[in-house]
């Protein structure tokens, strides 16, 4: 069979600002579509990106989940134990974070978080407008988690830069790399040094990360690249994804009203906000043989780029996938990944959403846009520089 090809380039401005006509194309061209811009293969339809993300063994993810090819190319720091690993040398860390992040093992931050999130409400509905990114999105994931993790106060800011290069990395380097290439050097000297024993607190999951190592479940040199994946992915994901849900409220205020009325739909809000805007929106696997899909074959050796947006967005599984509706189930999407690889702190994003949701929930009759919104550009994360917002109590 012949596969469709595709000159489009999914990195640029335009497709990052906007990708749903790409998306549509994508979907309606096969199941798999040759993009000529970067010699990869792409996937779309919500089918073959499940199958990719839980066929680990045909997709491995240890040549790199971005563009470039680790096994051509040196990455431009240690690969991640979890995101840029298979089995075996994933197993270990895997299970480590797996249990540290569990739910049961959340509950105890519950209470706080919640009360956090009341204190932070109060102080943010102090005024009518103001720009729910920084304020709300960005505020309260910066002031909880790097606690969990147990991070000094001094320095947090660092943590949006960094992460922000990371995602960017996985893409072509192009302008949006260089961006953050001045800081480098310094944003990840500041993140590894964070990493270590003696900088975190005793009763954080930093902690509990270095005594897995010292019960042999890891090894310590191990430890602080696990620790180090905790501070990479586990604050713009979940910044992101609290600042899809504020749009989708700011613009869709009968579901607002659907979740004051049970604010027990607040987890169910975050993945349906999760699902209709994908703050992840792309990862890269690499063919570990010749492989079908559908009446197509993806050659040994070569990229795969999934489009988790698209996914998220395909008619096949989604009913009316464009529309934001908390009457929805929104389980399966694959906005955190899927699989052996699929993300190991979204159930802290789930906790983190929960309580600020339900603290604006008690508080806000009905939220709408002050001002046009500006999208953050970033190769892999689809996100708002801004969203000014009017709140009425």
């Amino acid at each position: 069979m012949t596969l469709p090809s595709l000159d489009a380039d999914p990195f640029a401005h335009d497709v990052l600002e906007e990708p749903a006509p790409l998306h549509a194309t994508l979907l309606e061209a096969g199941p798999v579509v040759h993009l000529t811009r970067y010699d990869v293969y792409a996937l779309a339809r919500y089918e073959h990106v499940h199958a990719a993300l839980t066929d680990w063994q045909t997709f491995p993810s240890g040549a790199g989940v971005g563009l470039s090819d680790f096994r051509k190319e040196k990455p431009w720091r240690p690969p991640s134990l979890l995101l840029e690993a298979d089995p075996p040398r994933h197993d270990a860390p895997r299970a480590v974070l797996v249990k540290i992040l569990s739910p049961r093992a959340l509950r105890r931050l519950r209470e706080r978080w919640l009360a956090e999130a009341d204190t932070l409400a109060e102080q943010v509905l102090a005024e009518p407008e103001f720009d729910a990114v920084t304020a709300l999105a960005q505020a309260f994931p910066l002031r909880v988690f790097p606690d969990a993790v147990g991070l000094p106060p001094s320095g947090r800011e660092n943590l949006l830069p960094y992460g922000d290069h990371v995602f960017n990395a996985f893409g072509p380097a192009g302008d949006l790399v260089a961006r953050g290439q001045p800081r480098v050097a310094e944003l990840t000297a500041w993140v590894n040094a964070r990493c270590q024993r003696e900088v975190l607190t005793p009763d954080g999951f930093g902690a509990q990360i270095w005594a897995a190592a010292d019960h042999g479940d890891i090894t310590h040199e191990q430890a602080p690249l696990i620790v180090r994946s905790l501070l990479s992915a586990g604050v713009d994901t979940t910044v992101h994804g609290l600042a899809a849900a504020l749009y989708a409220f700011a613009t869709h205020p009968e579901q607002w009203r659907r979740l004051r009325e049970n604010p027990g739909l607040a987890r169910v809000a975050f993945d349906e906000a999760v699902r209709w805007q994908s703050p992840v929106q792309t990862f890269f696997r690499t063919a570990d043989r010749d492989v079908a899909v559908g009446e197509a074959t993806i050659p040994e050796g070569r990229k795969i780029l999934m489009f988790l947006g698209a996914a998220n967005h395909d008619p096949r599984r989604w009913d009316d996938p464009d529309s934001f509706d908390l009457s929805r189930d929104p389980s399966g999407h694959v906005g955190f990944g899927m699989g052996i690889h699929q993300c190991a702190g979204q159930h802290v994003a789930r906790l983190e959403a929960e309580a600020l949701l339900t603290a604006l929930a008690r508080r806000v009759e009905r939220f709408e846009l002050a001002g046009t919104p500006r999208r953050h550009l970033n190769n892999t994360l689809r996100a708002w520089e801004s969203l000014p917002v009017r709140v009425h109590l």
